[in-house]
């Protein structure tokens, strides 16, 4: 279950960055164990208020192969539901920013979530994990805040095509393992 918003940490002003976009809030609760952070949300993902909704991003994919004995639900609320029942969150380093387009290089002005306050409400979170370079340039603020280890993960993007799927599915697995949730 998505947690009710958080207040986001004070912005930047707007400077013609493009068009001023607000991300998702937390997927995450009690049971959450790791934190998976993405940078923010792509143009497919703000559309349909849904994370990783582009239909080529590897995220959902990633994760029914990490735990084929538990199929993953069909319908986006169903698998908010499956997420945090094996223990895992998602958020964004992001609250906010400019950006055309749906690429990591074209964020400006960008406004960093409040990490503290989630933490607060997600007692057992043991670690964070950034999908992607762009997450993981904040992981030192992010740990600052948290007081958690950090874990990068390959990219779930489209654009990390470099990397095979079953590539991407073994750095993710090394790091759920690590956690203790595979």
């Amino acid at each position: 279950m998505s947690l009710p918003p958080l207040p986001h940490a004070p912005g930047s002003p707007r400077s013609g960055g493009g068009p001023r976009h607000t991300g998702l809030p937390p997927v995450a609760d009690g049971r959450t164990v790791l934190l998976v952070l993405g940078s923010f949300p792509g143009a497919a993902s703000l559309a349909a208020q849904q994370y990783y909704a582009h239909p080529r991003n590897h995220f959902w994919p990633l994760l029914a192969a990490l735990w084929p004995a538990h199929p993953q639900p069909a319908d986006y609320a169903g698998r908010l539901q499956w997420l945090l029942a094996r223990g895992l969150g998602l958020w964004d380093v992001y609250a906010a920013c400019e950006r055309e387009g749906s690429l990591d290089a074209a964020i400006r002005h960008a406004q960093l979530n409040d990490f503290a306050r989630l933490r607060q409400r997600c007692p057992g979170l043991r670690a964070v994990a950034h999908n992607g370079g762009e997450s993981f340039r904040h992981a030192r603020a992010v740990q600052a805040a948290l007081g958690l280890p950090a874990h990068r993960l390959p990219s779930t993007s489209p654009a990390n095509a470099s990397w095979s799927f079953a590539r991407k599915l073994q750095g993710w697995r090394d790091v759920v393992q690590a956690v203790g949730l595979a």
